[in-house]
């Protein structure tokens, strides 16, 4: 069953989400980070996403208006996952160093 349209604005989200994404990857794979964990509103556990795996769902959002089904990833060691905020914090922390240097 689809879901409601997408906004304008809730495409530029996302889409400025699939920019961000590039941009922690880029920074944080080389040292060790796998992906993003993510809080389930609907099952309440932590779900860990590889790169790939959410850029292709934030992929398939923009194009069929509703997020794919999920399952938590299997036994991930959470060492290797960090949240939305901490890999934004740590890019910004890395460019604001860059532009102190």
């Amino acid at each position: 069953m689809a879901g409601e349209p997408l906004s304008s604005q809730e495409r530029d989200e996302i889409v400025a989400d699939l920019e961000d994404l590039d941009e922690f990857q880029h920074w944080l794979e080389p040292i060790g980070i796998r992906g993003l964990v993510v809080d389930c509103d609907d099952c309440r556990e932590p779900h860990y996403f590889g790169w790939e795996l959410l850029r292709g769902n934030l992929r398939h959002l923009l194009e069929h208006d509703q997020p794919r089904l999920h399952e938590p990833a299997f036994q991930p060691d959470p060492d290797h996952y960090v949240s939305w905020e901490y890999a934004r914090g740590y890019v910004d922390g890395v460019e604001a160093g860059r532009e102190g240097a």
